[in-house]
């Protein structure tokens, strides 16, 4: 019954457990959050799969406190079980998603339930990995990511922008723009602004007057700023996806390979739609054509605690055998 459905059969053994669920009654850790931190993103966030914080919004003591089920980097936690989904669809018999806006809890400790994403058996010992884009789990051998998207005859270019603008808090109000483009992942610079600051999204629906990528407001990775309006630059660096192309890019892969910076991720989308074609990335550098890849999942600390086949449930947990 694993996407709704009412039970048709019985078994002799029971299973053992739902997606999310405490695998154990060992001691279980929370992520630390502030006062109305986290919140779901607004695609819902998917129970018994893992997370990423983002500073969409921020807490009362300026932490990430938006939760999603992709992001980049390390995942910030997991989605446990707490009989928090809601049926929202009509005629719908079940549901696994916390609605937008409604509270999370993600834990960065314990044994829990997941199903297996991946297409091969997971096996006791095994590392669970997260995938960017949904937070589904895999197992696989320590320091064996999925392979995202391959070329062979890419580059990196640095890209920059100009504009006009103020920021309260995280939130920075762009007024006027005199060059360039405002991509997700822009590193913002100016006279007041804090060394390190970057673009994580344009806050929508857009108002009059606002524009897509251009005049608007926009949420970014520092808090409790008061900067009065003055002229800001944005730098990103511009992946150009070429040559012979296999697999997928998409935001969130980390970009490797040639002279690629060390930590360099897809933060927005050019031209690209998944294969050939132009994409943003955080670091500005300039990569000459080279052979570039993408991985689709991160290693995270928890382990196989149990085998299980393709979309079969395994227990999990973030202590290692012996």
């Amino acid at each position: 019954m694993t996407g709704g459905g009412f039970q048709t059969a019985v078994t002799v053994q029971p299973a053992i457990g739902i997606e999310g669920d405490f695998a154990s009654a060992n001691p279980r850790f929370s992520v630390i959050a502030g006062a109305g931190a986290f919140v779901c993103g607004a695609n819902g966030v998917r129970v018994g799969r893992f997370a990423w914080a983002s500073d969409a919004s921020e807490d009362d003591v300026g932490a990430p406190a938006v939760g999603n089920n992709f992001g980049s980097g390390p995942v910030t936690g997991f989605v446990h079980r707490e009989q928090q989904g809601l049926i929202t669809q009509y005629l719908q018999n079940a549901s696994m998603i916390v609605q937008a806006g409604f509270p999370l809890t993600l834990m960065n400790g314990g044994d829990f339930v997941v199903r297996n994403a991946g297409n091969n058996q997971a096996q006791i010992g095994q590392k669970a990995y997260a995938n960017f884009q949904d937070g589904s789990v895999r197992f696989g051998p320590t320091g064996t990511p999925d392979s995202g998207g391959t070329s062979t005859a890419s580059t990196i270019a640095a890209g920059a922008s100009g504009f006009t603008a103020s920021i309260t808090g995280n939130l920075m109000t762009v007024t006027a723009v005199t060059s360039g483009t405002l991509y997700n992942g822009t590193i913002v610079a100016g006279a007041s602004v804090p060394a390190g600051a970057a673009i994580v999204n344009q806050v929508t629906p857009l108002l009059p007057g606002e524009a897509l990528r251009g005049i608007g407001r926009y949420a970014l990775t520092v808090a409790e700023q008061n900067i009065a309006s003055e002229a800001m630059t944005g730098s990103y660096g511009l992946l150009t996806i070429g040559g012979t192309v296999a697999g997928t890019f998409a935001v969130g892969q980390p970009v490797s390979g040639g002279t690629t910076s060390v930590g360099t991720v897809i933060t927005d989308v050019g031209t690209g739609t998944g294969g050939a074609g132009t994409y943003i990335v955080n670091n500005t550098q300039t990569v000459a054509s080279a052979a570039l890849n993408t991985a689709l999942d991160v290693e995270t600390k928890w382990y196989a605690m149990s085998p299980g086949l393709s979309g079969e449930l395994v227990k999990i947990s973030d202590h290692a055998l012996g």
